[in-house]
């Protein structure tokens, strides 16, 4: 069974952060990674060589396979920067219909600026995130 690239490591997002080229994305990435971690408690760590999570779960799948994975995640992509949520369907298409503008590719959100968002509709999307995946995983 193939194993999960995704692990939390213990690189600095700082300096992941201080990486990222342009440098609206940087201080747009930094932003958010700012309000995540003030309005949930949780420390960024990086996952991977280019995702920052907040808090962990274990899943575990009728297939058997298993591993952890971050509560929430962003990522810095080339064209956008990528909310990985794991919010209840029905709360997530409420909060998106008044978050702003934003694309989706399969259950990934994708913004291309701080400014085009709602950032009190983001922190909701977050925290629904992060008590969907409590209640469904180990923590």
């Amino acid at each position: 069974m193939a194993k999960n690239k995704t692990l939390e490591t213990k690189e600095s997002v700082k300096d992941f952060i201080a990486k990222i080229s342009e440098v609206r994305k940087r201080k747009d990435f930094s932003s958010i990674t700012d309000l995540v971690s003030k309005h949930t408690g949780l420390k960024p760590k990086m996952w991977g060589t280019s995702i920052v999570g907040f808090g962990s779960y274990h899943y575990k799948y009728e297939s058997g396979r298993e591993g952890d994975a971050p509560m929430v995640g962003i990522a810095p992509r080339a064209s956008s920067i990528v909310l990985y949520l794991g919010c209840e369907q029905a709360v997530r298409d409420d909060l998106l219909s008044k978050f702003g503008k934003y694309k989706l590719s399969g259950s990934c959100i994708h913004i291309h600026k701080l400014e085009d968002i709602d950032t009190a509709v983001l922190i909701k999307m977050v925290k629904n995130s992060i008590e969907h995946r409590k209640k469904e995983y180990t923590c």
